[in-house]
Order: C-alpha cells, then sequence, then structure tokens
C-alpha cells in the first residue's frame, strides 16, 4: 500500500505541469464532443452567481428521486470548476480563467474555520469531499498559500470522520457508513496525497477493508454484504463504479474485486436511464473505472455513453436531470472529457 501512494504522487507531480497549457479540450479527438463541451462550459458560466457560486437543489436522495430547494451549492460549485480544468481552464488562465477562479474564491470561503468542514445551505459530506478534492487538484497544479491551509484542514476532517468500520456517512459525525460516500471521500484523500497532502496510510487501509468488505460476485453493495445487500437494488451499476474508484483510489488496480468489478459493471450496463439522479452520478464513476480498466473497455464504453449525452443536450449547451442543470451540465462535461487527462484524479 505504501508503494501505491508513493507512486500516486510521483504521477500527480509529473502532471502538474500540463495543467497549465493553453485551454483547448482534446475530448478524444470527435471535434464535435469539443464543439458541445464549449458551448456547454458558455453555458455554465454564464449561470455562475456573483460571489462565484453555482445554486443546485441542496437535499437528498429518496429512493430514486432527488428533493432539495434550489440554493447556492459548494459542491456543485467544486464539480463546475472541475468541468472547466477539465478544458483547460484553471484559475486565472484559459478562456474561462476567471470563472474558475471566482469559483475557487467560494469554495475557500465556505471552509468552516473551527472545524475544516465544507459546507453551504445545508451540504452534506458528498458536497465536503467534492470540494476538498478540487482544492487538491488546484494545490497540486498551484501550491498557493491560500489554498494550503483550508486544504490541510478539510483533510483532516475527512481522516477524522472516518467511522469503526472505515467508512464515511453524510455528516462528519462518524457513526454509520455506505459506499457512495465512501468512494468520494477516498477519492479527495487520494486527491490530496498526490498534491503533497499528508494521508495517514491507516486511514486508506481501514478504508480499503471497508470497500472489500462492499463486494459481492454481482457487485458492489451500498453497504457491506449482509441480509440488505442480497436484494439486487444494494448492488447497482453505480455502486459497483463505486467500489472500482474506491479501490483505484487506494492504488489496488490489480485487486480481484476491481477486475470482477469491472466485468460486473459491463453486465449491469443497461441499468442507468437518462434524466435521474443515478445517471450522470453513475457514468461520473463508471467513466473513471472504465478509462484506467484500459482501451479495450473504455473504447465500448465511451462510445455508447458518449452518444447518449450528446442526444440529451439542449439548444442551449447545458443539460438537465433530476438534481438540476448546473449540477447535471458539469458532470456531463467531466465524463466527456475524460480522455483529455488534465485532470492529475482522471489520468490513468
Amino acid at each position: 500500500m505504501r508503494n501505491a501512494w508513493v507512486l500516486l504522487a510521483a504521477v500527480a507531480a509529473f502532471s502538474r505541469g500540463a495543467a497549465h497549457a493553453p485551454a483547448f479540450p482534446f475530448t478524444d479527438g470527435d471535434p464535435e464532443v469539443q464543439a458541445r463541451v464549449n458551448r456547454a462550459l458558455v453555458w455554465l458560466a454564464a449561470q455562475q452567481q456573483g460571489n462565484g457560486s453555482w445554486t443546485c437543489k441542496v437535499g437528498y436522495k429518496l429512493y430514486e428521486t432527488y428533493n432539495g430547494q434550489e440554493a447556492e451549492h459548494v459542491g456543485v460549485t467544486a464539480l463546475a470548476c472541475m468541468a472547466f480544468v477539465g478544458a483547460g481552464h484553471v484559475p486565472g488562465r484559459g478562456g474561462h480563467g476567471e470563472v474558475v477562479e471566482r469559483g475557487l474564491k467560494y469554495v475557500l470561503d465556505h471552509v468552516r474555520e473551527e472545524d475544516g468542514y465544507v459546507t453551504s445551505n445545508g451540504t452534506r459530506m458528498y458536497s465536503h469531499a467534492f470540494s476538498t478534492m478540487f482544492l487538491a487538484e488546484i494545490y497540486g497544479m498551484d501550491p498557493r498559500d491560500d489554498i494550503k491551509g483550508k486544504l490541510k484542514r478539510a483533510v483532516a476532517l475527512l481522516v477524522g470522520a472516518q467511522n469503526r468500520e472505515g467508512g464515511w456517512r453524510y455528516s462528519p459525525t462518524p457513526v454509520d457508513a455506505d459506499l457512495s460516500v465512501t468512494v468520494s471521500c477516498l477519492q479527495a484523500l487520494r486527491g490530496a496525497r498526490n498534491a503533497g497532502v499528508s494521508v495517514p496510510l491507516d486511514t486508506i487501509d481501514r478504508a480499503t477493508r471497508y470497500v472489500r468488505r462492499c463486494y459481492t460476485r454481482r457487485g458492489f453493495a451500498y453497504q457491506p454484504a449482509n441480509e440488505y445487500a442480497m436484494n439486487d437494488s444494494r448492488i447497482t451499476y453505480p455502486l459497483t463504479a463505486c467500489g472500482i474508484v474506491s479501490l483505484y483510489s487506494a492504488g489496488l488496480y490489480g485487486a480481484d474485486e476491481v477486475q470482477q468489478g469491472v466485468l460486473a459493471l459491463e453486465s449491469r450496463s443497461a441499468e442507468l436511464h437518462w434524466g435521474r439522479y443515478h445517471y450522470l452520478y453513475g457514468h461520473y464513476y463508471a467513466a473513471q473505472a472504465n478509462f484506467v480498466a484500459g482501451e479495450d473497455h473504455w473504447q465500448s464504453y465511451y462510445e455508447r455513453v458518449k452518444r447518449e449525452i450528446l442526444e440529451h443536450q439542449w439548444e442551449d449547451g447545458g443539460w438537465s436531470d433530476d438534481v438540476g442543470r448546473t449540477y447535471a451540465t458539469a458532470m456531463a462535461c467531466i465524463v466527456l472529457q475524460m480522455p483529455n487527462e488534465l485532470l492529475p484524479i482522471f489520468q490513468r
């Protein structure tokens, strides 16, 4: 495990220079995808609030729907910024550099001084994890003093919020855990470690054990296998992708659970339906899982999902789902731009 983390740090250090290149998306050499993403980013930039935030539903998933109230959303702000960075726009550089700079300021302003929790209007650990990952990506590209201390506090909160089983849940209070929150926290910790921020190896080892307990032969379950996990509703396409990416984040690329998980992911590819909460969330992780798995997996996956996503783009350039248009547009851009490899966290 220790060698895996050292390797990840080396990869991140090697890749930092690429983020300062001029802003131009590669999008797998597909000019249509490039044009569509550029149009989406123009729409997304127009939705940014004066204080640097993006608004979206702040709420919770209930069964197959998402309930919430429109408000400034720090997690969606972090994701929107990552969509721009994925096209080569970084704070102060690129055509949308100022957009990213304003978004970065909003995220930094919402790192609570007392405990490092990144939250706005009641957002929860998902948003904290996405925000921490975004801060880590930017800090890894440009080690700014105004990011360093707040990133460290955000990481410390993640370490302290890990529960006894090794996972994370919706709030910083370490009670129970689930795989969906755990993967976002693990990715944030990996991003921070890549950027040179200390992360206890014991935290990663405990998280790895938790994720492995969620594995079944049919895919990964929402929580460790028990009487509930035997129900197929608790073993899904998005969760299987989450399990694979969790183990990638710990450096376990060749683990048996990863190899079998990729096969299970392929067998469950028909489970996602456009417009529902799980579609773009599921593909956010499935894209990472397939991209790292290799060209054979990636090409067949990307061609299918690329067509599906482009078919549902609105005339104004954005996308929509039941979480909200800013969230959907940011996630769609991130998935479509996975081949760019401009975000270290998504690189092979």
